[in-house]
């Protein structure tokens, strides 16, 4: 069953997101949550992420413009380093946090708190029409990379950040599509070097079938997106997305997931 729902997932966001902008990790981490420890989670989500990011480079990668890659990209790696770190700093560190809530006991962690606190604002980011227009120059870029950095590998939420510096940055729709893929790319490299030690030292839990069925699966996504689809802008599904990940997002912080 996690199966067939990783990989629905997988292609649904990878479509989504070629054009549109909505991110396939944002998408993709809390589903396979749903299944695995969070650290592990958000390490397969990794891989599926730079598979397919590696695949859309194939696709559209000659459009990249490198005086913006290069600004952007190289302090968003060197923010990754430091996110990836602080993850494995709070998956190992963290504590487990007892509440009660209208009488029922609850346990979670901080890890839990904080990926699920980043899940709910990068919702609403999502439809925030004042981040959307806010107005950034050029010389704003090594700042975006490093915001986007950072989140990149704390928990894989790197897309709002990125595409509101990017936007601003005098691209055409083709350029700013190829060099948010060439900086997803360099940060998935870089948060894999440290989630590695984890996947390593946790190979056991992690599913490679799974991995290499959802990496497929947003091939095809990713595929479809290029093929047929000038942009997706469907509002209900963005809803409906958007409420499954506040629903996610709510269950880490609670620790009911």
């Amino acid at each position: 069953m996690e199966l067939i729902i990783v990989c629905a997932v997988a292609l649904l966001a990878s479509l989504l997101t070629l054009f549109s902008g909505f991110g396939l990790g944002t998408l993709l981490m809390p589903v396979v949550a749903l299944f695995f420890p969070l650290e592990v989670a958000i390490g397969m989500t990794a891989l599926v992420h730079l598979a397919n990011n590696l695949f859309k480079v194939a696709l559209l990668g000659k459009h990249a413009v490198w005086s913006v890659l290069l600004r952007f990209g190289v302090a968003a790696v060197l923010a990754a380093f430091v996110g990836a770190w602080v993850l494995g700093w709070l998956a190992q560190s963290s504590q487990p946090l007892s509440y009660e809530m209208w009488g029922y006991q609850g346990q979670t962690t901080w890890l839990n708190v904080i990926v699920g606190g980043l899940i709910l604002v990068f919702v609403l980011l999502e439809f925030s029409k004042t981040f959307a227009h806010i107005k950034l120059g050029p010389q704003f870029l090594p700042l975006g990379g490093t915001i986007s950095g950072f989140f990149g590998g704390l928990s894989g939420h790197q897309g709002a950040f990125r595409s509101m510096f990017l936007l601003k940055a005098g691209l055409s729709k083709e350029q700013f599509v190829a060099t948010g893929v060439m900086v997803a790319v360099m940060v998935d490299v870089a948060r894999l070097t440290v989630y590695g030690q984890d996947l390593v030292a946790n190979h056991d839990q992690v599913d490679w079938v799974l991995v290499i069925s959802a990496s497929l699966a947003a091939f095809a996504g990713a595929f479809i997106g290029k093929k047929v689809l000038q942009k997706v802008t469907i509002k209900t599904v963005h809803v409906a997305v958007s409420l499954l990940l506040v629903v996610v997002a709510l269950g880490l912080v609670s620790g009911l997931i």
